[in-house]
């Protein structure tokens, strides 16, 4: 029988059986959108023929009837052998689509044969704010007392998926800014390349700042500390971008080149001088337990970029990615507490970045510092610095996980969910959910020369509960002082910054609430 009649037949019969196994895993299923659905991934399923069970016809000429015979059945107990291998990885095959099947956030196109996963997030905040009618503070904050705040933080909705044969894409909306909606990642990209294995081209993260790089999904605080907010604000950038880890996971690395503009507000930079930034990351997770699935391990990282700023005083050529802000980590309204204002003179700055992680069961420590040297024409150099060092705990015992192939932590798995139900016997029935304290020093000096951005310290207590793998509750008890600070540093012109600095000092205490949830 001729073998590619005998594919085709094979392959019918996998998609009648995939066909039927959609159907019997949700009866709302679409069995000829699935089918559309089989072409395009049918190569990552079953990549061909698994044999040659039909291949060939068996041979009987040159020989006795008894070696015949018996030549016949050896060769045919052979196939029949091979025809069960088959059998076996059709069966693999099946248990694959039943997973997918099951999956309800893959939605499958029925015309392009590219799949799509739905993804979101809701985080909704309280926040208050005590400055004791501190002058400096009000000054800092716009010329006002900080307002309590109640409101969305992040709604975000995106979704993500392949396009044949190994490209991928994402787009990502955030909606809370009311009208005022603006994108995050929105890439594409190419996977499985020779030597750069993975490169996206489009809106995405920076590679440096651990806290930046780990998602606001799994982050142990409300907010990041001020040094990582000030030197990667808003953290992605367009640009071009590869990522790479080792065979064993203990190495991975990303690199890329970015212009300086943050576009997720318009969408698009517009100046001759193009600000290119040149920023890489290698991360090493150095420990890392198998036994145990992950409950100890330890990781360090150095980071680093090259930025490229305009230096048109008229904005012709853009305006100068040379500033560095960060609020007081907390959501202020809009105004930042620390603030270098437009740096004069900047032509480029060069940023170095160090991290480390050790986790020992239910206990994390976690740190980071990073310096920024900013290179000017006409006016002395400045050097910015900071860091944060923190330490976590689960009074439940469970860990934070850690994801090797991209260097930051990952999702927290509760032994047991959250959940209270009245039982039949008219009782109650309760799960408690995962407990975490924690608590972090932080502090950045953005003062030198002629530039005062003020010094700021702060520490944060923090309280997360997890009431499942995909919401908690996060609270936040934040005291803190900005001090040395020129609060006209603020005005965004550079004829203020050279201007005598009047220097103020201020302390603050705040607390902050988060309520979240992610799919």
């Amino acid at each position: 029988m001729d073998s590619g009649f005998l594919t085709v037949r094979k392959r019918t019969l996998f998609k009648l059986l995939c066909t039927s196994a959609i159907a019997l895993v949700s009866h709302t299923a679409n069995a000829d959108q699935f089918g559309n659905f089989l072409d395009s991934t049918y190569s990552y399923a079953v990549d061909g023929p698994t044999g040659d069970a039909f291949a060939e016809p068996l041979e009987t000429s040159g020989t006795s009837d008894e070696e015949d015979g018996a030549g016949d059945i050896t060769k045919l107990s052979e196939k029949i052998a091979t025809i069960g291998d088959d059998v076996a990885d059709i069966g693999k095959s099946l248990e694959k689509v039943e997973e997918l099947a099951g999956n309800k956030s893959i939605v499958v196109s029925g015309s392009s044969k590219s799949t799509m996963k739905v993804s979101g997030r809701v985080h909704l905040d309280g926040w208050g704010f005590d400055t004791d009618e501190d002058p400096a503070i009000n000054d800092f904050n716009g010329g006002s007392d900080p307002a309590n705040r109640l409101g969305f933080r992040r709604i975000r909705f995106g979704v993500s998926g392949k396009i044949k044969d190994n490209m991928i894409y994402k787009i990502e909306m955030e909606f809370a800014g009311g009208n005022d909606s603006e994108f995050r990642d929105v890439f594409l990209g190419w996977i499985d390349l020779p030597f750069f294995q993975e490169v996206l081209l489009g809106n995405q993260k920076r590679p440096y700042g651990l806290d930046h790089l780990n998602s606001s999904r799994y982050n142990v605080f409300i907010e990041r500390p001020f040094v990582i907010e000030a030197f990667n604000e808003d953290a992605r950038r367009l640009g071009l971008q590869a990522y790479g880890v080792s065979d064993d996971m203990a190495w991975n690395w990303r690199y890329g080149v970015f212009n300086g503009r943050n576009i997720q507000d318009d969408g698009n930079y517009t100046g001759d001088h193009l600000q290119l930034q040149l920023a890489g990351r290698m991360a090493n997770t150095i420990w890392y337990d198998e036994t145990s699935n992950g409950r100890g391990y330890a990781h360090w990282a150095i980071s680093g970029s090259h930025a490229d700023v305009s230096t048109a005083d008229d904005g012709s050529d853009g305006q100068s990615e040379s500033r560095f802000r960060t609020r007081p980590e907390g959501r202020t309204s809009s105004d930042r507490w620390l603030d270098t204002g437009l740096i004069p003179g900047a032509d480029y700055y060069n940023l170095l970045g160090f991290e480390s992680v050790i986790n020992l069961g239910a206990l994390q420590i976690v740190g980071e510092y990073q310096s920024n040297w900013v290179e000017r024409d006409g006016f002395e150099n400045v050097h910015l610095n900071g860091g944060y060092i923190y330490a976590s705990y689960f009074l439940t015992g469970e860990h934070m996980p850690w994801d090797r192939e991209s260097g930051t932590i990952d999702r927290v798995i509760p032994f047991e969910n959250f959940w209270l139900v009245d039982t039949a016997g008219g009782g109650r029935s309760a799960g408690w959910g995962a407990w975490q304290v924690a608590a972090r020093y932080s502090q950045a000096d953005f003062n030198d020369a002629d530039i005062f951005g003020g010094r700021g310290e702060s520490i944060t207590i923090g309280l997360n509960w997890h009431w499942n793998t995909n919401a908690r509750m996060q609270f936040n008890y934040i005291s803190g002082k900005i001090k040395d600070r020129d609060a006209d540093n603020g005005d965004n012109t550079q004829t203020a910054i050279n201007a005598t600095p009047d220097v103020q000092s201020g302390d603050y205490d705040i607390y902050g609430a988060r309520f979240m949830v992610d799919f």
